[in-house]
C-alpha cells in the first residue's frame, strides 16, 4: 500500500483528493471495480476491498433546522437521525432529498465524499472513526475510496465527533 500525496494525473483528482492534496494529507487511493446493480455502495466497496465494514464510512445528507447536513457514519450501521440532529443542537433530522444533494454537494449519490463539497456543509463524523488509525470513504466517484487517517477528514470539514451510527442488529 503506497502512501500518496494526490499525485493522480492532471484532471484525475477529484475535489475530495484536491482537498486533501492542498492540506498536505497522507492518503492512499484504493480504486475497485463497481457493479452498476449495486445499491449498497459502501458494501459493495468494503467487500471489493476486504475492508471490515466497521473501517467504510458512508456519507449521507440529511436536513435540519439550519439547512443540510453531513453525516458520517460505518457502512456497519445505521445514522440515527435524532443523534445527529442533537450533535447539530437541532430538534430534527430527516434525509434529504437525493437530486438536492447532488446538486448542493456537486456528487453523485453512492460517491459523495464529505471532502470538497460544492459548499462547506455541518459535518458529524460517527465517534467510532477514532477508533482506527485509517477510515476509508468516497474519494467522489463510484468505484474510488480514500483512507486517510480519521483526523484529517474531521479537520479538513470542521466536523464535530458524536455517536451518530448505530449498529445493524
Amino acid at each position: 500500500m503506497s502512501k500518496s500525496k494526490g499525485k493522480e494525473g492532471k484532471g484525475g483528482g477529484t475535489p475530495a483528493t484536491v482537498a486533501l492534496t492542498r492540506a498536505k494529507a497522507d492518503f492512499t487511493l484504493h480504486p475497485y471495480e463497481h457493479d452498476a446493480s449495486a445499491q449498497a455502495y459502501g458494501e459493495e466497496a468494503a467487500d471489493a476491498l476486504g475492508v471490515p465494514y466497521e473501517r467504510i464510512f458512508k456519507t449521507l445528507v440529511a436536513e435540519v433546522e439550519s439547512g443540510l447536513a453531513v453525516a458520517v457514519v460505518p457502512v456497519a450501521g445505521k445514522l440515527d437521525l435524532k443523534a445527529l440532529a442533537g450533535a447539530l443542537d437541532s430538534k430534527r433530522a430527516a434525509m434529504a432529498d437525493a437530486a438536492k444533494v447532488e446538486r448542493v454537494t456537486g456528487y453523485v449519490v453512492g460517491g459523495i465524499s464529505p471532502l470538497g463539497q460544492r459548499k462547506q456543509l455541518p459535518t458529524v463524523v460517527d465517534s467510532s472513526a477514532l477508533d482506527f488509525e485509517t477510515i476509508y470513504f468516497s474519494a467522489g466517484k463510484r468505484g474510488l475510496q480514500i483512507e486517510t487517517a480519521p483526523d484529517n477528514l474531521i479537520t479538513l470539514t470542521r466536523a464535530v465527533t458524536a455517536p451518530i451510527g448505530r449498529r445493524d442488529s
